[in-house]
């Protein structure tokens, strides 16, 4: 049963400004920082459907901003390099050079390997996570892999923030051993 409901006609009133002061600090522009926050409830607005109520209507929107953030620099990022770089070598052939581009491996070009390495990875990973005890294991979740803030964790679990960073160093250490044991 869903802990938390979804109000929309309250979101600017109630979280634009801790989202742009968010996203001010990660993107250094007050336009780039509006609109993606614009576009935070907008998704927010488009994906309510997909709100399950376990976690708080602030912590989905910040999981929704992380998200449109990433974004935003991967479409930067994608521009760059993109311009025509010749290398000058010595062939067989008259050409004067090649394109860079088609000299270097693609990195987001997995093989079966890879994946399955990954995949091997993941289920070793949860594999730890299952090991350890229900509080390291669920505060270790929240934190690392579902991205919660510090602030959300602590009132959800009734614990302090210096407790907070002492369960995850706890969960860290314990799953740092367990994957030496089980994986490398």
């Amino acid at each position: 049963m869903p802990k938390h409901q979804l109000d929309p006609n309250n979101w600017i009133k109630l979280y634009s400004d801790y989202l742009f002061n968010y996203t001010i600090s990660r993107v250094s522009d007050r336009v780039t920082a509006q609109d993606l926050v614009s576009e935070t409830f907008l998704a927010g607005l488009k994906s309510m459907a997909n709100f399950k109520g376990e976690a708080s209507e602030r912590t989905w929107l910040i999981s929704i901003l992380k998200r449109k953030i990433i974004d935003h620099y991967r479409k930067i990022n994608s521009n760059k390099g993109k311009a025509e770089v010749r290398m000058n070598y010595n062939s067989d052939t008259d050409a004067e050079g090649d394109w860079l581009e088609e000299r270097v491996a693609d990195p987001f070009d997995k093989t079966a390997e890879d994946k399955l390495e990954n995949s091997e990875l993941g289920d070793a990973i949860y594999d730890c996570l299952e090991k350890l005890p229900d509080k390291q294991a669920e505060v270790f979740k929240m934190k690392t892999i579902l991205g919660y803030d510090t602030e959300t964790i602590c009132n959800e679990l009734e614990i302090t923030a210096s407790n907070l960073w002492v369960i995850i160093h706890r969960a860290r250490t314990a799953l740092a051993d367990c994957m030496q044991k089980n994986w490398f």
